[in-house]
């Protein structure tokens, strides 16, 4: 497989809505396969194929090497909990820059596999922060978005000077 360039904020394509993955095929294997050489070498736990510049709803975790990577297409929540938690956030498109966002707990969320097979499973704690943050970006929301303005500003001020 190979590594691919991540984009970098605040590159527009970071904003743009995805489209759904419509071809279960070789090409999403292999582009999911790319998805993972490039998370492990950002290094990261989730990437979606917009981090890369390709536009459709596929997501990439790897919550721990002992687990392995975990492939999702088109994925959406159909449940969150009103009990909330509070992680430290970041991205591949932003590395070193992180935050903590407010997320609910639990999600109920759908997706289909890489051979198009739908599947329905809850996730909790850091799981289902991670596959709210990688939903958000595969809707065109980056995480900054999540913070108020006074730590967004902040957060991007200190980005811009790294640069």
């Amino acid at each position: 497989m190979t590594v691919r360039t991540i984009l970098k904020y605040p590159d527009p394509g970071l904003s743009l809505p995805c489209r759904p993955v419509a071809a279960f095929d070789a090409g999403l294997a292999a582009l999911a396969g790319d998805l993972l050489d490039t998370m492990r070498a950002a290094p990261g736990v989730g990437i979606t194929a917009a981090h890369i510049g390709v536009f459709t709803r596929l997501v990439v975790l790897e919550l721990s090497r002992e687990a392995g990577p975990h492939f999702y297409a088109n994925p959406e929540i159909l449940s969150s909990s009103a009990e909330t938690m509070r992680h430290a956030e970041g991205s591949v498109s932003m590395p070193g820059a992180t935050d903590e966002v407010e997320r609910p707990k639990r999600i109920r969320f759908r997706y289909q596999d890489l051979e198009g097979v739908f599947h329905e499973e809850e996730a909790e704690g850091f799981e289902a922060i991670c596959m709210q943050h990688e939903i958000d970006q595969l809707d065109g929301i980056f995480w900054l978005k999540r913070l108020s303005r006074l730590k967004r500003d902040r957060l991007t001020r200190k980005w811009e000077k790294r640069k």
